[in-house]
């Protein structure tokens, strides 16, 4: 049952996984993936190749290699789950089998072992996943725009994901950041974003480490008229960050944020109520037909007098 339920999960999202597939960075990852699996099977390469099988079929796995793949699956599976979007289970599979590459590599051919690894780094350098492009009402700031639209209205509710573009989690999360600020953004709840790989006096002030090692990214904070209230994940006394899952559920649930929806609503409808009432001056008052007869009758008997 634990196998199906991914399985499940992969053939339900299989058509927004096909479109990942045809993007370049993940065409290239998944043939450095099945390197090793192609150059062991592929006739008239692995005919040349060592191996520790007894029948001396070197177009096989031998028992070590096998180990080192059952482990492999071991080791992504218990990673997938605690993923929270089908990008994370994707990269996951595709890290741990470079890893699982360059291990195989080394153990057949030292120099097979030095330019896979050298294939990787390379990899690394040049070529980026693709960043989320899909809708959002997220407002992005920069080290000089964040602290005046967070004190601009005390009044507005901000929640600001602190995050670094080459971070694979906080790629991961940015889908699921984006439908939550389509579904809760409005006029007293705003979502905003600060990329603190590029801003580093941002991380500083707002004390997130941009250290891989901190598991601080991506950090979540909930400022309410310019001061922060709580961020998860939490940080303790010696600067780390406590284990926290990034999931749509979870979010709702420590941010309140099905509360600070309906109070925010609230604001958004008085703040409508005063700019109809600017837009639309009241209308001045007609004079009651009496005190008008009357003022008829005065002006009447004062061009008497005057005749």
């Amino acid at each position: 049952m634990a196998l199906l339920t991914p399985l499940f999960a992969f053939l339900y999202h299989l058509p927004q996984v096909y479109k990942w597939l045809l993007k370049p960075y993940y065409i290239a990852s998944l043939f450095m993936s099945v390197a090793f699996l192609a150059v062991r099977k592929t006739p008239g390469i692995c005919d040349h190749l060592a191996t520790q099988r007894e029948d001396g079929n070197s177009c096989d796995f031998d028992w070590r290699e096998v180990e080192i793949l059952m482990f492999l699956s071991a080791i992504v599976m218990m990673k997938n789950r605690r993923a929270i979007t089908v990008e994370q289970h994707v990269g996951n599979i595709i890290l741990f089998s470079k890893v699982a590459n360059v291990i195989l590599f080394f153990r057949l051919d030292i120099r097979m072992g030095l330019l896979y690894l050298t294939l990787c780094i390379v990899f690394l350098m040049t070529c980026k996943p693709p960043l989320y492009m899909g809708p959002e009402y997220i407002k992005y700031f920069s080290d000089k725009t964040i602290d005046d639209e967070l004190d601009r209205d005390g009044r507005v509710t901000w929640i600001v994901e602190f995050f670094a573009n080459w971070s694979p989690e906080c790629q991961s999360f940015a889908s699921v950041y984006a439908d939550l600020s389509l579904k809760y953004n409005c006029a007293g709840l705003k979502f905003g974003k600060v990329d603190i790989g590029r801003y580093g006096e941002v991380s500083k002030k707002y004390k997130v480490s941009t250290s891989p090692l901190s598991k601080q990214l991506p950090s979540l904070v909930l400022f309410q008229g310019g001061k922060e209230v709580m961020r998860r994940p939490q940080v303790d006394k010696k600067g780390r960050a406590v284990s926290w899952s990034f999931t749509e559920e979870n979010i709702i649930r420590e941010f309140n944020l099905n509360e600070l929806y309906q109070k925010s609503k609230k604001l958004s409808k008085t703040k409508e109520d005063k700019v109809g009432q600017s837009q639309f001056p009241p209308v001045p008052e007609e004079e009651e037909p009496e005190q008008q007869g009357a003022n008829g009758q005065k002006e009447e008997t004062e061009s008497k007098k005057d005749k």
